[in-house]
């Protein structure tokens, strides 16, 4: 199985989360602002709905919209 493009990595002890895509680091999203924005200007159409896309969005660590360590 071929894994998600974009990646959503666990969130940082003090919050936050990385977000790579295809390998590239793109930033460290606090929330889902934050990951919309890296996506489009990393030249990805409907980055609004993307988000919640598993083929295209891995989310790791905890689950899918959550931005601090629980």
């Amino acid at each position: 199985m071929r894994s998600a493009p974009i990646v959503v990595h666990r969130p940082s002890p003090t919050g936050g989360r990385r977000v790579t895509a295809y390998g590239h680091i793109l930033g460290l999203a606090h929330d889902d602002h934050d990951l919309v924005e890296f996506l489009r200007r990393a030249g990805l159409p409907d980055a609004e709905t993307m988000i919640d896309d598993p083929q295209m969005v891995e989310w790791r660590g905890v689950r899918a919209h959550q931005w601090h360590a629980a």
